[in-house]
């Protein structure tokens, strides 16, 4: 739910401050904006939350921890490659994919009861579905709308 209000809270924000500074709303800029500060925001829950994030993925699953870090890296990569004109179009693809690539990683959560940001068992299970999904795809359309079109 905290990045859902970062992206949202960020993104009104922006739009204000952009008419402050350029005299007009500027979405598109305000979108990524947005959406960059919410990457950081879950990429830094990889370095600390780590350990409820490794139990998000199944036993079976190799370099589980690694896995992790890796995607932290990512997401901060992205951060940055979404306000390069150039690397724009290929970041937010590449982000459409990786959002649809850990919604996995969600539904095991929730169908497990994980609670990621304690690193217990004890979530919301099943019903945390509810907000997660409608949530990946508004990261997806979002990403579409603001950064690859």
């Amino acid at each position: 739910m905290k990045p859902l209000f970062i992206l949202l809270i960020t993104f009104v924000l922006s739009i204000l401050i952009s008419r402050l500074i350029f005299g007009q709303f500027d979405f598109k800029l305000s979108g990524k904006i947005a959406l960059d500060v919410m990457l950081i925001f879950t990429a830094i829950g990889h370095f600390i939350l780590t350990k409820g994030m490794t139990m998000m993925l199944p036993d079976f699953v190799p370099f589980r921890t690694e896995l992790i870090y890796l995607t932290g890296i990512l997401e901060i990569a992205a951060a940055v490659g979404i306000f390069f004109p150039s690397l724009r179009w290929i970041t937010g693809c590449c982000l459409i994919l990786f959002f649809i690539l850990i919604l996995p990683s969600n539904i095991y959560a929730a169908w497990k009861g994980i609670d990621y940001q304690t690193g217990n068992l004890g979530g919301n299970g099943l019903s945390y579905l509810w907000f997660r999904i409608p949530f990946q795809v508004l990261l997806i359309a979002w990403t579409y709308f603001f950064v690859v079109r």
